[in-house]
């Protein structure tokens, strides 16, 4: 029997790129939803590329496409980063912020600067969630004083909503309650983040096309005031990019195993938690309910919990859709790392 693998298609990821490109100046990328996609994107489109990590970077060859969100970070940090040509940098809070400072004073170099700014996000809950960003009145006094500095090139605030945002995108009414006209004069860039929703089983599919016209309509007044808008997807470009292929290995009542894990494939499932897609399931009422649980002994790993099937047999395909996005895997149950198919 052949192995789980996923398979990513190139022409999927451009489909997918080319349609938040449609609705924003800058596209960049969070290289850190599917490394595999961001090699395909920089051979392939003009994105930029929002990386956490230095060890990202090696998926990378053009540096200048990338936009580095400084964390806990220090002066030789910086250095080691600017000399390999990196001019974009995002600062969460205000000590990051001031180290970037220091080595301004003596850098002979000219950077592009966002600060993030904390978002009220009305499904956050205490405790689980920790919240990024500096607050409004922060972001409002050192906006003003970083307007002055001659080595920053481009000035901008970012925000950042969580993933599957399916609802909080009055970001105009957001901006424009904290900050008045004259703040938006000093700077040229605004960083929306990510959050656009991807289709899953548990989403809804009709809320996607509205989320675009919220940030035409953001774009639109952005631009209006000489802003660039960049809009910062991950799981939106990644996840309709890639299939999971696994085989049935065990059919037992209305239970189905398959011959991968979400601990190998789709950890997305337990953390989000987000289900997939199944290649050709039907509706309630055309087939049965079945249970598709991976390999692994624990009782969370569970791909879906209701699907509907028509007579599953062991030996079949059974491919999971919009499986891209946030596929890493751990070392449970030493579980080998599923290899990677590019295709067309």
């Amino acid at each position: 029997m052949s192995e789980a693998k996923f398979i990513l298609s190139n022409s999927k990821v451009i489909e997918q790129f080319t349609k938040v490109r449609e609705v924003a100046d800058v596209v960049s990328y969070s290289s850190k939803t599917n490394q595999d996609v961001t090699k395909v994107l920089e051979e392939g489109t003009d994105c930029m590329f929002s990386v956490h990590f230095v060890n990202e970077l090696k998926h990378l060859k053009d540096m200048s496409r990338v936009i580095f969100l400084a964390q806990a970070w220090n002066i030789d940090l910086i250095k080691s980063l600017v000399d390999r040509g990196i001019r974009y940098f995002i600062v969460d809070n205000e000590n990051d912020l001031d180290i970037l400072l220091s080595f301004l004073e003596s850098a002979d170099v000219k950077i592009n600067l966002l600060l993030r700014m904390r978002l009220k996000e009305n499904t956050i809950r205490t405790e689980k969630y920790f919240v990024f960003g500096m607050a409004s009145e922060i972001i409002n006094r050192r906006v003003r004083e970083l307007r002055k500095n001659d080595k920053i090139i481009k000035l901008g605030i970012h925000f950042h909503r969580k993933t599957q945002n399916m609802s909080e995108w009055n970001l105009r009414y957001e901006l424009s309650n904290v900050f008045d006209d004259d703040f938006f004069k000093h700077i040229d860039l605004v960083n929306i983040g990510g959050g656009i929703p991807s289709v899953y089983a548990n989403t809804n599919e009709d809320v996607i096309r509205t989320v675009f016209d919220r940030i035409l309509e953001f774009r639109s007044w952005l631009n209006d005031r000489k802003i660039e808008m960049i809009i910062e997807p991950g799981r939106y470009i990644a996840a309709p990019a890639v299939k999971l292929m696994t085989r049935i290995i065990a059919v037992d009542q209305g239970n189905i195993t398959v011959n991968a894990s979400v601990y190998n494939s789709d950890m997305d499932a337990i953390i989000v938690p987000v289900k997939l897609l199944v290649e050709g399931e039907l509706s309630k009422g055309e087939g049965k309910p079945y249970v598709i649980k991976g390999m692994t002994p624990c009782s969370m790993d569970l791909f879906r919990y209701r699907v509907y099937l028509s007579s599953p047999k062991v030996g079949d395909e059974l491919v999971f859709l919009n499986a891209g996005a946030y596929n890493f895997s751990s070392d449970f149950c030493d579980l080998d790392k599923l290899d990677v198919e590019i295709v067309e």
